[in-house]
């Protein structure tokens, strides 16, 4: 598969720093990914990411409801191969998500975890790298509403979640296609993992609408230039 079209190679010493998942994900400028969720109903239920050229990046096939039932979900490229598998970790009170490379879980170390930041009402969302000690990211804002920031440690945004303008009509679409927006360096298959996860516990809340943010506090939703200047609907 090709290099995603939105991306330059970086230097190895670049990319292996911002690597969690994929070294080929990480991007040297920033990048806005187009991601269509898919029909809830029938076979190949899922996501679709495409670039800005509408080029596909990533997908998540039979992602209907007996799919969720396995706490497990797998992120694919473009040909299929396998990148991500996200699970759910059981028991947890605070609803914890691990992250695996490649195909499945078992036997394998988790790359990362995800876990609500306090188990009293909604809160921000706490994400821990295990191959980097130290590194955390908090995810903060709507993801119902598809209006939600990811921060680092220096709270820095490094990636955002927003609403899709359509640039022939400037109309905001349906949440069901939505701007998934990388900061360059950060590593995308990573960022759209942590969009499963958020779909899985966030995504069928009967709230979104009136609330449904992560912290409590609900956030605007103007989108950004960005969303109808660059990214035209694949």
């Amino acid at each position: 598969m090709p290099w995603p079209s939105t991306a330059k190679r970086m230097p190895d010493a670049v990319m292996k720093s911002g690597a969690i998942v994929e070294e080929r994900y990480v991007y040297e400028e920033a990048a806005h990914l187009t991601v269509r969720k898919t029909s809830l109903f029938f076979a190949g239920d899922g996501f679709t990411a495409y670039d800005c050229k509408g080029e596909l990046v990533f997908r998540v096939d039979s992602y209907g409801p007996e799919a969720g039932d396995t706490g497990e979900v797998v992120l694919m490229d473009a040909s299929g191969r396998c990148i991500l598998t996200v699970r759910r970790k059981r028991p947890s009170l605070h609803q914890r998500w691990e992250g695996f490379v490649g195909d499945g879980a078992e036997g394998k170390k988790p790359l990362f975890s995800v876990r609500r930041s306090s188990i009293i009402g909604r809160s921000s969302m706490t994400v821990e790298v295990y191959s980097k000690p130290g590194e955390e990211y908090q995810i903060e804002g709507s993801f119902g509403c598809r209006n939600c920031n990811i921060f680092n440690n220096e709270k820095a945004i490094v990636a955002e979640v927003r609403r899709k303008v359509d640039a022939t009509t400037n109309v905001v679409l349906g949440k069901d296609v939505f701007v998934l927006s990388l900061k360059p360096g950060f590593d995308g298959a990573f960022a759209m993992g942590l969009v499963l996860i958020l779909d899985q516990i966030y995504g069928s809340d009967e709230d979104d609408d009136a609330d449904g943010s992560l912290n409590g506090n609900k956030v605007g939703l103007e989108p950004s230039s960005e969303d109808s200047s660059s990214n035209p609907s694949p």
